[in-house]
Formats: C-alpha cells, structure tokens, sequence
C-alpha cells in the first residue's frame, strides 16, 4: 500500500498579494486558522493560489514560509508543477530540500502532450525526488486529461501515490479507483463531488471550500470515512450553494473575496484574473450568509 500523505480536508489555500510580492502577515494568519479550524493538510501554490502568476522566487518563498509556520503540525504540499518537466524538477528538489511533505504536480498545460508524454513526464519527475507525489487532472484548465489506463501505469512508480482528480467525470474516476486500488489514492478535486468520491473509495479532497469552511470540510470528509455517510451527505448537499457561489466566477476570484469579507486583508487576484464583479459579490455574500459563514 502506498504511503498516505493525508485523510480528510487538505486546504488548496489561496496567496495574498501586495504590489511587491506576497503578504506573509496575512498568508500565515490564514495558515494558523486552517490549523486551528482542523485542516488535515496545506496545500501551497497551486491554482487557487494563482501560481501561474507568482515568479519562481516568489513560490520558493511561499512554499517556504508556509512550511516553517505550519511546523510539521499537518503536512504541506508544495504545487511544483510547470508544463516545462526541467522546470517542474526544479522546483520539486527545492521544496523537498526546504521540508515540504509531499508534492502535487499539475498536467503540462498549453503545450499539453500525448498519454506516452505525461507516463515520461511524471517518470522523469519522480525519479529526481523521494518526496510523495500527488498527480494533478484538471483538463478544463489544461487541455490534457489522465486516462485511467495511464493513471495505472503511474502507479507503478513507487513515490506516485495518488492524484487529485478535477476532472468532474465520475465514472473516469470510478475506473482509476478500480484498475489502481490501494496503488494509488484518489482525493477530490471538487467540492461538489466529495462524497461521490468518498464513495469510490477516495481518502478526501484537496478544498477551495476549505479556506472559508475549513471546520466543516473537515467533519464532512471525517464523518464519512468513520462511517456516518448520512451526515456526510447531509453536509455535501448542504454546501452546494456555497460551492456555486465559490465557482461562480473563475476560482479564486470569489474565494479571494469572501476572504475578505472573512475579515483577512486578501486583497485583489493579480492580472489577467480581476475581482469579482459587484453582481458576483451579491451573489457570494448571501450565499455565506445564507450557510452561517458570515453572520
């Protein structure tokens, strides 16, 4: 069985930025509330922390920050993808030499590649780092989809172990979970579909959610895995306004502004994201409202 790097809610949780680089004051405010609220895990620079719009300097500094806050209290995970493999090597030595306790490594975007390109890429990747590695299929963002059948053949290399599925298509991840088994853990990479997921036998979700609701995601991952799947789907139904609300506009665009009326000083996306649009932000209010997010 492959190592576990989590169970339960890993919070895919969101960058501040100032006209000159990262807000480290209310990055690490966020990062000791997600610890408090019960996050299982920290995941750094990925897309809802807009690193396609961070420098390379600016990612090793984020992802070494949020590694010596969080202090080995939960596991952090460092997004050390790039559709460069040369560049995704790099950054992947660096934060195995900085702590990080894993890796999650998006598809080559833009240039894409065939099933053959992503089975050499990943390869290549995990042969420079011991770190486990979490693959990341998001095809709507990247034009390039993980078959079942490569998911398989990933999973015969020792330090892949699982993968962040945002594909949306239910029955491609019932067939990775049936041809992978315990080779390779599935964690959802939607909000919508984290009891779906659950119940194919997923560990939990890697969560936008989770940087707003991070207490709730938590218990609705933990209540299905003990084995209360009634109140776990209770919750996944329960929040899917507020899921909606969150997607309501390109992610995370609207997570960044709930933040903000969460009180943190979060600030606006950087370019070409903008901020949420004024009928975006009635939207999004009232549905933390309606949920009890926001009082």
């Amino acid at each position: 069985m492959k190592k576990i790097l989590f169970k339960g809610c890993g919070t895919a949780i969101a960058t501040p930025f100032t006209e000159d680089g990262i807000n480290f004051e209310e990055f690490g405010k966020l990062l000791e509330d997600q610890i408090q609220k019960k996050v299982d895990a920290i995941i750094v620079c990925g897309t809802t922390g807009e690193s396609s719009t961070m420098t390379e300097e600016e990612k090793k500094q984020t992802i070494r920050f949020a590694i010596e806050k969080v202090n080995k209290r939960i596991p952090v995970i460092a997004g050390t993808g790039a559709n460069n493999t040369k560049t995704a090597i790099a950054l992947s030595k660096y934060a195995e030499s900085v702590g990080a306790d894993g890796l999650l490594l998006v598809t080559p975007y833009y240039n894409k590649t065939t099933q053959a390109g992503l089975v050499a890429h990943y390869s290549a990747i995990a042969k420079e780092v011991s770190l486990p590695i979490i693959l990341y299929n998001v095809p709507s963002r990247t034009g390039v989809n993980i078959t079942p059948e490569t998911c398989f053949e990933l999973s015969n290399i020792e330090n892949i172990v699982a993968i962040k599925e945002a594909s949306g298509n239910i029955a491609q991840i019932a067939k990775t979970a049936s041809l992978c088994q315990e080779q390779l853990h599935i964690y959802s990479g939607n909000d919508d579909q984290i009891v779906p997921i659950l119940s194919l036998g997923g560990l939990g979700v890697i969560s936008v959610l989770s940087n707003i609701e991070p207490q709730f995601t938590h218990t609705m991952v933990m209540n299905y895995l003990e084995g209360k799947q009634e109140e776990a789907k209770k919750a996944q139904l329960k929040c899917l306004p507020l899921v909606e609300a969150l997607f309501c506009e390109v992610n995370p665009i609207p997570v960044k502004e709930a933040l903000n009326f969460l009180g943190y000083h979060y600030g606006i996306p950087r370019l070409p994201l903008v901020p949420l649009s004024p009928a975006g932000k009635q939207k999004l209010e009232k549905a933390m409202r309606d949920f009890g997010t926001l009082s």
